[in-house]
């Protein structure tokens, strides 16, 4: 059997009795990092080989787990913090478990998305997008499919881009309401109300969640580039529209100017 054991994302203390008896009972267990994991381990006392298992090592690994799991042996599957497979490896291996109908489980526990969803007081439904692509043009891609959605969108951030990112979502979305958590669970958890507008003036240090409110009747379909251009391609002069767009968005002049010239570059 492969057990997908949820481990704790800040705090130690949380976990459940069960992942603790499962991560004692398995013959050995895969992980992202075996530095990090064996701190885990030591915690409660939990003797067992460590494996590492992440996505630059899952595809060449994934036949020796396979053979194991025919043999009957039990294994865990672990990631860094949280839930395996929200971000993280487990995917391939879980979808080769049910190609070749091997049993599988999930071994409940905490979720830094669900966590930074309930603290920010929004209401459901969300959409969990994880982490935005590298390429510019794959996130407005990414975008294009969800700023016009209802319900609340939910992002992983890294702490050395997050004022791009904010200034990026506000180009493509508008601005909206959103709530940035950091260091979930942890010693020094934080969270912050604010708007993609305004961005995050806290500390850049640690892993963040970042929840953005759902597309309203006074949000835009379109970006600012958009729509300036919109305004133009309707008779409008650059400039006037470019003032307009400001005024309606209620952005100063000057951001809408520099957008519009880096994206003419």
């Amino acid at each position: 059997m492969l057990y997908i054991v949820a481990t704790p994302i800040g705090n130690l203390a949380e976990i459940t009795f069960r992942a603790v008896e499962v991560l004692n009972n398995v013959c050995y267990i895969l992980c992202e990092d075996t530095r990090n994991s064996i701190k885990l381990l030591n915690h409660y006392s939990i003797k067992k080989q460590l494996i590492s298992y992440h996505k630059f090592n899952e595809k060449e690994r994934l036949d020796t787990v396979i053979t194991h799991l025919k043999e009957g042996k039990d294994i865990a599957l672990i990631s860094d913090s949280g839930m395996p497979c929200v971000s993280d490896p487990g995917n391939i291996l879980i979808n080769e478990c049910i190609a070749q109908d091997l049993p599988y489980t999930v071994i409940s526990g905490a979720s830094a998305l669900i966590n930074a969803f309930v603290l920010s007081g929004y209401n459901p439904p969300f959409s969990f997008l994880g982490f935005l692509p590298a390429k510019l043009k794959d996130g407005k891609k990414l975008l294009t499919i969800y700023k016009n959605v209802s319900g609340c969108l939910i992002f992983y951030l890294s702490p050395h881009n997050i004022e791009k990112i904010f200034e990026f979502l506000f180009n493509e979305l508008g601005d909206r309401k959103c709530f940035v958590a950091r260091e979930i669970s942890k010693k020094f958890e934080e969270g912050a109300h604010t708007t993609l507008k305004l961005g995050y003036d806290g500390k850049v240090k640690g892993e963040f969640v970042l929840v953005v409110e759902g597309k309203n009747e006074n949000t835009y379909d379109f970006s600012i580039k958009e729509h300036v251009e919109k305004l133009i391609s309707e008779g409008c002069e650059k400039n006037s529209a470019i003032k307009q767009v400001a005024e309606l968005r209620n952005v100063k002049k000057s951001e809408v100017y520099k957008l519009m010239i880096e994206s003419d570059n």
